[in-house]
């Protein structure tokens, strides 16, 4: 109980933050945190501190905690704002509308690298699943990802439109909260373009990984293509010992 109660806190900040709630840009203080929300101080105490070490928010002694207004100018596309880190409830682009396309459904026997990555035997098969996905129509992501069926054999075709990582979640009742991620920029492919509206000379943005469910197992290798203007990487470093 005491997880879900610290997360409530999470995620109501951050959507409070996001909207701009605090035009000062200070936080209140964790007692009348913890009063306003009618919980410990150390539910607050901990969402703080995750939205400290997600570079959102810093605290300056003696004066209070702030929102980092160079997070705000540079939000990234996504924002995770539930228990997992899928990004089809997570847009925060002036309130376009999502959608996916799918492209591509099907059951292939698992590769070498997919049995290595998703520590899957020989013999073992996946869903291999491409997507497209749009903001008001506009094309700007194109997803390949490689699901083990042992993981969720409930997968059918009436799912792969929606949020998996959600269908993971109501069905198995596990979330993908770990992924390990690479980013980087490439010339686009014929296919870039005809699917993302990209001319010869205009790049892809690419990210690609592994994402891991809460019990450490590996759930799915994915690789995500956007168009460029959507690329935008943040990152937060800190030096503290804290």
């Amino acid at each position: 109980m005491a997880d879900v109660i610290y997360m409530q806190v999470l995620h109501d900040l951050k959507k409070r933050i996001y909207s701009n709630e605090f035009p000062d840009k200070k936080l209140p203080d964790e007692r009348s945190l913890a009063e306003s929300y009618g919980v410990s101080r150390s539910s607050i105490k901990r969402a703080l501190n995750i939205l400290a070490g997600q570079g959102i928010i810093f605290k300056k002694r003696g004066s209070g905690t702030f929102v980092n207004p160079l997070y705000l100018k540079n939000q990234p596309i996504f924002h995770n704002e539930g228990s997992n880190l899928g990004v089809t409830d997570s847009y925060q682009i002036d309130g376009r509308a999502p959608s996916i396309e799918l492209l591509n459904f099907q059951v292939i026997p698992a590769d070498e690298d997919l049995q290595q990555a998703l520590f899957l035997s020989p013999g073992d098969f996946v869903y291999q699943l491409q997507r497209l996905r749009r903001l008001d129509g506009e094309p700007f992501m194109i997803e390949n990802g490689f699901i083990p069926i042992k993981v969720l054999p409930e997968l059918g075709m009436d799912n792969v439109t929606n949020s998996i990582f959600n269908f993971v979640e109501d069905t198995k009742k596990k979330s993908v909260t770990k992924s390990f991620m690479s980013v980087m920029a490439e010339p686009s492919t014929e296919r870039d373009r005809q699917l993302l509206g990209l001319s010869a000379t205009e790049p892809v943005g690419v990210m690609e990984g592994i994402f891991f469910l809460d019990d450490g197992t590996p759930f799915e290798v994915s690789t995500m293509r956007l168009h460029y203007k959507y690329m935008k990487y943040n990152a937060f470093v800190s030096l503290d010992s804290e």
